[in-house]
């Protein structure tokens, strides 16, 4: 029952996740840089960091709790969560030049099966008293292997799509459509963003042990790695605010109140994945498989959840039959990759 529980926390986060890009369609009068790093304030640093708050016992301090710990542990967390950055500019390309639906299966399916093997992989580099590739089990290569394969056929109906619908068509649906510069900029984005786990492997250890909840013993690490990323972020932002003279789009006092609170909701909705992962883990702890393949599985559920909000955004509209019934297959590969492992 628990690892029910577990399995389904993931996919309320990833649900939630899916639908982070819904609230920023209401924002108002404010260039691409300016929103983005608005939002990220809220999903990088306020609910991350209240959310390893909860990972604090009383008479602790979580600044004590870093101030503590391994530094080559919490720099190194930190480091993958600025490459993870990159892979979150990215992503948001892929969604550009392929739509929400395309580009966040591609990206995302990248992201879990490298952000799950990698992991392990440097750990053992770096400590390999640890012995951390016990955890690559045959289950989990082949949960990984599955996850990749669903993906690989929803890429396939991406590309029936690109082959099918006149340039008119692609463009309604997706107004810069364009599926060879997407998919070389998805790829790109999921191997950057695969370093999320890879910092929270780093950072596993960076708690109160005993002290802490086992809901709540990774939340530290996820705010270091949230924290990596919005320095990639912000740095990159506000040079597109200097480049393109966007800086007066934070004078708008008229739109403040409305952008602030989608960035808000969309920052929540965006963190609520990880949180739930951190939530998830806490139920999945009779299953070591299962704990491995978390955050393969949370990508997996993404993009399912993504290619529903595709379908209800029209993405696919204008396909054949066809091209529908192996994106629908592609999903059902996923969905049965999440549960594959308890069957072994």
């Amino acid at each position: 029952m628990e690892i029910f529980i577990g399995l389904l926390i993931i996919a309320v986060g990833a649900f939630c996740q899916s639908s982070c890009y819904v609230p920023i369609n209401k924002i108002k009068d404010w260039s691409w840089e300016s929103y983005w790093i608005v939002q990220g304030v809220f999903a990088w640093l306020v609910l991350p960091f209240l959310g390893a708050m909860l990972a604090v016992p009383e008479g602790q301090s979580l600044f004590g709790l870093f101030a503590s710990a391994p530094s080559f542990n919490v720099w190194m967390t930190i480091l993958f969560g600025v490459l993870w950055g990159v892979g979150g500019l990215t992503f948001g390309l892929s969604m550009r030049y392929l739509g929400v639906a395309l580009g966040q299966s591609i990206a995302l399916g990248t992201c879990a099966g490298l952000g799950t093997i990698m992991g392990p992989v440097l750990l053992n580099i770096f400590f390999p008293e640890l012995n951390a590739l016990s955890s690559l089990t045959f289950a989990v290569i082949l949960g990984v292997a599955v996850t990749l394969l669903g993906i690989a056929i929803i890429g396939m109906a991406g590309s029936m799509k690109a082959a099918s619908l006149s340039e008119e068509e692609k463009k309604a649906a997706v107004k810069d459509f364009n599926f060879p510069k997407g998919l070389a900029i998805a790829l790109l984005a999921g191997f950057m963003s695969g370093c999320f786990n890879v910092g929270l492997e780093f950072g596993k250890d960076i708690n109160f042990g005993e002290l802490t909840d086992p809901m709540f013993r990774t939340l530290p690490a996820t705010f270091l790695v949230t924290f990596g990323g919005f320095i990639t972020n912000m740095i990159y932002c506000f040079y597109q605010n200097q480049a393109n003279g966007t800086w007066s789009d934070y004078k708008k006092g008229d739109v403040w109140v409305n952008n602030l609170v989608f960035c808000l909701l969309a920052g929540a909705l965006w963190y609520s994945q990880f949180f739930g992962l951190a939530l998830a883990k806490g139920f999945l702890t009779e299953s070591p498989t299962l704990l491995t393949l978390s955050f393969c599985i949370l990508m997996a559920l993404n993009v399912v959840f993504s290619n529903v909000w595709g379908i209800i955004l029209n993405e696919w509209k204008g396909c054949s039959g066809k091209t529908i019934a192996v994106l629908i297959c592609g999903i059902v590969v996923l969905v049965f990759s999440c549960f594959l492992p308890q069957l072994i």
